[in-house]
Parts: structure tokens; sequence; C-alpha cells
């Protein structure tokens, strides 16, 4: 009797000593640390349904994350009510063509950022809301509201990895804080994966809501370069003030910070307002983009306190309008490869 007690006391000491252990090491262990860089691509949505044949060209980046957009409007930055069209609009942009898109993508291997946003009148920069009441206000938030949670809700059914609340809503953000908390409260009820909100390279600092996300969303569309063709000596040395500055707010948060969008156009100056389209002053320049590219990865994405970021854009619709030869996208150019180099050499560690 006295042998099998002793057995079972002895199995019972090692059991509790390889609980602790593990115990242990999944405490020293910090997913996030030991994560892989997050190497994105934004998606413009299909006008038409797509096929996983429209997705394959993601591998080509050697991308492992994807946003995708589902947008919804504002007639004017003084007129509040935030719409969206279900029934009418793209594919790409109504709940089942998200979700299928966001399906393909996963079939693949690759992560979903689902990032709904608000487009107003003929593209007023949205940071610049300005309502003079109340009841504005509200109907700005109620009308708000609904739209954010009907995607956090297709978020999680769909079990999309990660979510944005809100893309460069500097005005909205800065008048109204206790509704963002609201917000984001209600958004974890019903959606359990990470969050971000996008915010301005010239706003983030002044984001009050950082502790209640996942990461520090920034639109990195900071000015580098006055030069026609940029310099790299040039790039690395103005990119300094603006990774002090990152560094500075992450670790006030204890968050890493994500580049919800990132990108250059393809055009003569294209770090000096790197926010702007090409006019039809600028010519072609897909050197510069590719530098510029090259140089944020050389400067920024090796940084500890780097997340990631997604690429704007990807176009899976046949896009060759009038200026896409100068535009964001990076496909069929020179910089497509510089971005495939470094989302490989991120992802080999």
């Amino acid at each position: 009797m006295k042998k099998i007690l002793l057995l079972l006391l002895t199995i019972g000491l090692l059991s509790c000593n390889s609980k602790s252990k593990d115990l242990a090491q999944n405490k020293a262990v910090d997913p996030k640390a030991t994560a892989s860089k997050i190497n994105g691509i934004t998606l413009v949505a299909t006008r038409d349904s797509i096929d996983h044949t429209a997705i394959l060209p993601f591998k080509n980046y050697n991308a492992n994350y994807a946003a995708i957009i589902p947008y919804a409007w504002m007639q004017s930055l003084e007129e509040p009510k935030v719409t969206y069209e279900e029934i009418r609009g793209w594919w790409g942009e109504k709940p089942h063509g998200v979700a299928k898109t966001a399906s393909l993508m996963k079939d693949q291997g690759i992560k979903v950022l689902l990032k709904p946003q608000i487009w107003i009148g003929r593209g007023d920069y949205t940071g610049s809301i300005s309502l003079k009441s109340e009841e504005a206000w509200k109907t700005l938030e109620d009308t708000y509201t609904d739209y954010i949670m009907k995607f956090a809700q297709i978020a999680a059914r769909e079990k999309i990895g990660m979510f944005c609340i809100g893309t460069e809503l500097d005005s909205f953000v800065k008048e109204r804080p206790a509704y963002w908390l609201r917000l984001i409260k209600n958004i974890r009820m019903v959606y359990a994966g990470e969050l971000t909100y996008a915010a301005n390279w010239d706003n983030y600092k002044h984001v009050t809501f950082w502790s209640d996300l996942d990461y520090v969303g920034v639109d990195a569309y900071f000015p580098l370069s006055d030069e026609k063709t940029p310099d790299a000596a040039t790039i690395t040395k103005n990119w300094q003030k603006w990774k002090d500055e990152m560094k500075g707010i992450s670790e006030k948060y204890d968050k890493k910070i994500l580049f919800s969008e990132y990108g250059y156009i393809s055009a003569d100056y294209a770090g000096k307002e790197p926010w702007k389209n090409a006019g039809e002053d600028r010519e072609v320049n897909e050197e510069a983009q590719h530098i510029l590219f090259e140089q944020l990865y050389k400067n920024i994405w090796q940084e500890d306190w780097m997340a990631g970021g997604f690429v704007w854009k990807h176009h899976a619709e046949d896009s060759k309008w009038r200026g896409y030869e100068k535009r964001f996208t990076p496909q069929n150019k020179k910089a497509q490869q510089t971005i495939a180099k470094a989302y490989r050499k991120a992802s080999n560690g």
C-alpha cells in the first residue's frame, strides 16, 4: 500500500513539475514578439465576382496578409450621414463579396485585415469632417456605428484575423473621444481578433485610445525627399526623425507600429508629398518608387517596434485607366520585385 501511495505521489509531482514548466514557457513567450512581420498588400475591391486566380498574384509579392476595403459614403464634410450601399455597388464591397474574398485569401494561406472606410464627396479628406451641432455628430456616430458593426460581425463570422475600426478620421477622433471608447468596447463584444485604427502620418500622435487597441496604425505617407529621383542617403537621413517619433509612441503605449497603408507613386518627386497622386506635370519614374520602397525596408522593417504593413495597392481587375503608370500600385513595375524581395527576406527572418 505504501509503495502504491509513493508511486502516485511521484507521478503527481512529475505532473505538477511538467505543468509548471509548460506555464513558465508559455508565460515567457510573447506571441507578438515571435510573430513574423505583417507583409501586406491592399486589394482594390472588385466590381465583379472573383475566384482564386485573382488571389494568386499576391504570392508574387511574398505577401502573408491582405487588406480588404468595403467603402461607405458621405456626401460632404458637412453632411453627417454615413451611407453603405449593400444592394447596389461593387461585388467586392458587399458583405457576401467581402466574405468570399476573405475566404479565397485564406485558401491561399493569406491572412486578412478587414478595413472598412469612408469616401467623402469628390475625394475630400476624411480627417476634415466639420459638423456644427450635437445632433449632426450624433447622426454621424449612429450611422458610422451601424456600418462598422456590420463588418465587425462579418469579421467575427469569417474568423478574419484583424479589423480596422476607422481610417484618417482626425476631427471625428478629436471631437468625440468617448464615442471611440464605446465603439471599441462594442466591437470587442462580438469580435475576438486584433484591432487597429488607421491614423494619418501627421495625426497618429494625437490619438488617445491606442491602449485599447492591439496596434498603432499609421498611414505612413511621411515626406522624405524633395528630389525628382530620391537619393538613398537623403531618405535615410529624413527617416530618422520619423523613426524616433514612432519608437517613442510605441514605447509609450507598449504597442507595435503597423503601417495600415504605405506606398509611393511611380512618378517624379514621389517622396515629396507621398500622399498625392501625380499630376500632368510629372513624368513616369519607376526608379523613384523603387528607391523609396527599398529604403523604407532598409530603414524601418527590421525595427523591433515595427509590426509590418500594407502596400497601397493591388488591382485584381484590369485597371489600365489614364495615369495608371504613375499611380500608387506597384504591380508590373520595378517596385513589385523590390517589395517581393523585402517580404521574402522578412518571412525568412
